[in-house]
């Protein structure tokens, strides 16, 4: 299995075209969920294993609104949903939500993760998540104790930079979410983003 690791950033209003059909001004995180391919990808055999929002952004160049990460069984099932007709259906409300995005396809370090099922909905899950370029992924993953670490094989989308690494690590609560955020940033140079995420599926740091 593959794993999207989505970064997304939201229009404040979604920019759909006149023909879209939408009667009334939304946000673009409101688009967005309406995008929800749930239903999709449960036809392919893929399985959403994270989401959540983006409570703080402290490292790196852009903040970002929401995370997902999406569990596909191989390459090509992630390449063949994109020619699907109800993907592109749904899709229109994914573009005109989204103001930036930036996709990286990830193999988890330890394989066991591809074992975990779909996550429960769970709006208590506090997580930090680091995202960087570097050339030296074994410093990376061990600066960053008790994560969860996935291995960058491409970026999908993006601006044109190649991320690495992705880790992702569980927090006891808020406030030890905050204090780990602060202290990671910190710690970490070059290019990078350091999230504090609050998230509602979470199969990655929940076994």
């Amino acid at each position: 299995p593959i794993y999207m690791v989505n970064l997304m950033k939201y229009h404040e209003v979604a920019q759909y075209t006149d023909d879209a059909g939408v009667d009334k001004p939304i946000s673009g995180r409101e688009a967005d969920d309406r995008y929800n391919p749930s239903s999709i990808l449960a036809k392919i055999g893929a399985t959403i294993v994270f989401v959540g929002d983006v409570v703080s952004n402290r490292a790196g160049d852009e903040d970002w609104d929401r995370i997902a990460i999406v569990r596909y069984a191989t390459r090509k099932s992630f390449i063949d949903m994109q020619s699907r007709r109800d993907f592109s259906d749904k899709h229109v409300h994914k573009a005109a939500g989204m103001q930036r995005t930036i996709i990286v396809c990830c193999r988890p370090e330890n394989p066991a993760l591809d074992n975990r099922g779909r996550p429960k909905t769970d709006d208590d899950r506090h997580v930090l998540m680091v995202v960087r370029r570097t050339s030296d992924r074994t410093s990376a993953f061990n600066e960053v104790p008790n994560a969860v670490n996935l291995v960058a094989e491409g970026t999908i989308i993006g601006d044109g930079r190649t991320w690495d690494t992705v880790q992702f690590v569980a927090a006891a609560s808020p406030e030890d979410l905050s204090s780990m955020h602060a202290s990671v940033s910190r710690q970490i140079s070059g290019d990078a983003y350091v999230m504090a995420v609050h998230a509602s599926m979470d199969s990655i740091t929940q076994g």
